[in-house]
């Protein structure tokens, strides 16, 4: 559970960040925590194809596909340390 907690610390974490992050860095944030929390991403490809900000974030969780959970929330919460400054 050491992990699981260490998740959740660096999910609180990004919340207070000292810089908000660019996009990209928000996305492999998102992504990585929905593959982390739900696992693959099984959902329908966004209805509408103006919808560009749903559209990147199903990509951006899509390309995480067959990525283990433990291995999401090891690279969230490197990812995080990073943002941080702590690398």
């Amino acid at each position: 559970m050491e992990l699981q907690h260490l998740f959740e610390t660096a999910v609180a974490e990004s919340k207070t960040l000292p810089a908000k992050p660019d996009n990209e860095t928000l996305l492999k944030l998102y992504s990585l925590y929905k593959q982390a929390t739900e696992g693959d991403n099984n959902g329908d490809t966004p209805a509408n194809p103006f919808d560009f900000v749903a559209k990147a974030k199903y990509n951006a969780w899509q390309s995480l596909k067959g990525t283990s959970k433990e291995d999401a929330m090891q690279q969230y919460i490197n990812l995080v340390n990073v943002l941080k400054g702590n690398n």
